[in-house]
Parts: structure tokens; sequence; C-alpha cells
């Protein structure tokens, strides 16, 4: 298992540096307690001067530390929330169920595993996707009352929850009163650029857990957000910061003026 250390909060103030146990990153990445409403965890990892990926994937700028602290993204939530093209390019497929991750979730009254939601405008998801073939719980699958009729027929009676979330587009809050509605209140969005900056746009975003890989990955690969402009600045405070092999992994939480 790959050693994470800790710069920020410290306990041994006189220490530069401490190592972080499974207990204290479930402590620091657990969402707030008794929520009413859903709340909204952003997962990403980009590179020292801003990509979102090498070669079109996220792999090329992960590290193992990352990737245990993304997995721990997936056994606190009650849902994964992503955007079908990111699904697509990175061969998604249901939520495994792991050893630690079932003790986990069983210790603090989770669901055995979390659904995938999928959020796709034109229902491109298809019933042999492995999004909805690989996977022990059904996904749901978010889209609009515009997109094809017969492609949402044909996801229903695969299994799939077929979610409409808006005319055109896929609406952020109608996708999040979805959610809440089937009882999903801790939201782990795990990309990709599209859905991140439409949940910025409607203010929607409770934590975001940025890895910055130390990697110059140069011009062509786009940011984190893009698409839907957001009207203002979102203000963060940063909760924790965590490093190991010179990646950095940030926390950072909703500005108290800006909670809703």
């Amino acid at each position: 298992m790959a050693v994470v250390y800790r710069l920020l909060p410290t306990v041994d103030h006189d220490a530069a540096s401490e190592s972080v146990t499974d207990a204290e990153l479930e402590r620091l990445y657990d969402y707030p307690s008794d929520l009413t409403r859903p709340w909204v965890q952003v997962n990403f990892v980009s590179s020292a001067d801003g990509a979102v990926a090498v070669a079109d994937r996220s792999e090329g700028l992960s590290h193992p530390a990352d990737k245990r602290v993304f997995a721990l993204g997936r056994d606190l939530a009650d849902v994964i929330l992503v955007g079908a093209g990111t699904a697509q390019a990175e061969g998604y497929r249901g939520v495994r169920a792991r050893e630690l991750r079932v003790e986990r979730r069983r210790r603090l009254g989770l669901s055995a595993l979390p659904p995938l939601a999928v959020v796709t405008g034109s229902c491109r998801i298809s019933p042999d996707d492995p999004i909805v073939t690989d996977t022990t719980v059904p996904p749901i699958v978010v889209t609009t009352t515009g997109a094809p009729r017969e492609r949402k027929e044909a996801l229903r009676a695969a299994g799939v929850d077929v979610v409409e979330a808006g005319a055109d587009f896929v609406e952020p809050s109608l996708t999040l009163a979805a959610l809440a509605e089937r009882g999903l209140l801790r939201v782990n969005c795990e990309g990709g650029p599209q859905l991140f900056a439409a949940l910025i746009a409607a203010d929607a975003v409770d934590q975001l857990c940025l890895t910055v890989a130390p990697l110059l990955a140069g011009a062509g690969s786009g940011r984190i957000a893009a698409g839907a402009p957001s009207p203002v600045p979102r203000s963060l405070r940063l909760d924790s910061v965590l490093h190991e092999d010179g990646f950095l992994m940030l926390r950072y939480r909703r500005g108290d003026a800006h909670s809703r």
C-alpha cells in the first residue's frame, strides 16, 4: 500500500510531515453527518501545468497514493456520479467489492456498493456497455426528455434506472434532486470536465479533491473544468494537504460565506 504523508492539518506542530493511517484518511475525507440534501465531492487529477489527461486518459497522471484516496472516495459515497464521456474513455465498470471497501461500508452503515450514475444528455449508453453488463449494482443513467426514447426504453429493459433531468440538457439541480429521491446524498463525482463545469455553474460543489502530479504535460489537453461558464468565482478553503513522491493531494471545501 502506498504511504501518504500529511502536511495539513498537523497533529504535532513540530513535525514537518506524518504518515496517515486508513482511519485518519477516512476521518479527513468522510462526508458530514446527518445530511438532509445531496453533498457533492468532486475528484480530479491534473498535471502541474493544468492538464487533465495524458493521451486522453487520467491514468498517466496518477500514483498509488492518489489511487488510494480515489478508492476511499468510492468507499464513502452513496453514489458515483460521472459523465458518459469519462466513463467510456476510462473503461468504467461497476464498483468492485474489495475487502477493505466491504468492511468499511458495512461499518459505516452504507449500502454494500454504490451505484454509478452516468450523465449523458443524448442517452449514449447502450445496454451492452460494461457500465450495464459488468456490475453488481444496476446503474443510473441521467439523461434528458429530448433524448431518443428507444435508447431509454432499451436501457430500462436491461434493468437500468433511467432518470430524465432536463429537456435539452442535463440540469445539475434536477440530477441531484433525483439522487436525493433515491436516498443517495453522499455524491462522489469523478468527472469529466463538462460535468464539473456544470456543477460549478450551478453552485453545487461542496468539496474538491484535487491531486497535482509532478509532471509537465504540455499543450494539447484540456482543463479539469470546461464548458458551461460560472457567473462568479466560487470561494473555497484548503482543509488538508497530503503528499507522496511529489504528488500533492489537496482537499478544498466551500468557503463559509458560500455554504449551502
